[in-house]
């Protein structure tokens, strides 16, 4: 054979096993792409597959099948409880003021549905928004437990106490992020370790709770939001309203007296359907002469506060702006 012929035999063969190593790496590589797509694919659906659990709860046990996605929640606290976790509800019952959100949480909440009052939700709205978790109060929907048990996975909190986290604890459970709401809890802790500390002695300080309300005057005790977040600061309170119970309510002018301390805060309801009438009481209760006798008028250490942050909200959220404003009235005013 010729030289020529032997180094065309010599290309043949070194172009033939080119291709070889050309297709057999192409094939590689096509296999771990393969392999790749499937182990994403797994790892995704290890994501948004969860097992069964079960929540006890006011109206029994209820299984859930998997992390909810679409939630439904039936109290403003809860609400917030959601949020704080992460959570934002398909739908929710509108706040007890705003429209339909409280301020504080407005923003949150633009795309979500509301399904009426937190006293009345309507079941019907509910249902249209296909959820897989509902979570209610047993003090404020046990009539219709049935009904939206019907539509979906549905827990329920026993009641609404001062103590906000309790039912907290259960909405973590409900959606399956127990983890996340023991931090939750533990930084508010937290806070309010640090707090105390730099308040010292102002904690010595009598502490008095007012709300006025369409027709009707309040002196809030410990059983409240206030109140249980004051108590957890260590804050004295007043005689009169160092009490476990709940408010002593439908006060009259002749217990004005009731209401002094080293310093008082007082908030006012005002819901768009009563037309201002809150304001209105307010305004003649804090004018008469019997409150503006009080040593805590006359010291002028009196001030109003936002009734969503104090009372009316009632959740994780509004506990943390409460204590941005205990710092600023005990630590940043004069």
């Amino acid at each position: 054979m010729g030289t020529y012929s032997k180094r065309k035999s010599f290309s043949t063969l070194l172009v033939a096993f080119l291709l070889v190593i050309v297709f057999a790496l192409a094939g590689c590589g096509q296999e771990e792409k393969q392999t790749s797509q499937k182990n994403n694919a797994s790892n995704e659906a290890n994501k948004t597959e969860s097992k069964p659990y079960t929540v006890e709860h006011a109206m029994g046990k209820t299984e859930i099948k998997g992390d909810p996605k679409r939630v439904v929640i039936l109290t403003n606290e809860g609400t917030e409880a959601l949020l704080a976790l992460g959570v934002t509800p398909v739908g929710a019952v509108q706040s007890w003021t705003g429209d339909p959100w409280y301020n504080h949480i407005k923003d949150k909440m633009k795309d979500v549905k509301s399904v009426g009052n937190e006293g009345e939700p309507s079941v019907e709205t509910i249902a249209s928004l296909k959820p897989d978790l509902i979570i209610g109060n047993k003090m404020r929907h046990e009539k219709i437990y049935e009904q939206l048990s019907a539509i979906a996975p549905t827990v329920f909190a026993e009641t609404l106490r001062g103590d906000w986290k309790e039912n907290f604890e259960l909405y973590a459970k409900a959606v399956n992020k127990e983890e996340e709401g023991n931090k939750v809890i533990a930084d508010f802790d937290k806070r309010v370790e640090e707090l105390k500390g730099k308040l010292g002695d102002k904690l010595n300080e009598k502490v008095s709770i007012v709300r006025f309300m369409p027709g009707e005057v309040r002196i809030y005790h410990k059983d409240t939001f206030s109140g249980v977040i004051l108590d957890q600061l260590g804050f004295a309170r007043p005689e009169g309203q160092d009490q476990p119970d709940f408010a002593e309510k439908n006060v009259t002018k002749e217990r004005i007296p009731a209401m002094d301390g080293d310093i008082l805060f007082y908030f006012t309801y005002d819901p768009a359907e009563t037309k201002g009438e809150g304001p209105k009481l307010e305004d003649e209760w804090i004018n008469d002469p019997l409150f503006k006798n009080l040593n805590v008028v006359k010291n002028n250490n009196i001030h109003k506060v936002d009734d969503a942050i104090w009372n009316t909200a009632g959740g994780v959220l509004a506990a943390n702006l409460f204590l941005d404003d205990i710092e600023k009235y005990f630590l940043t005013e004069k």
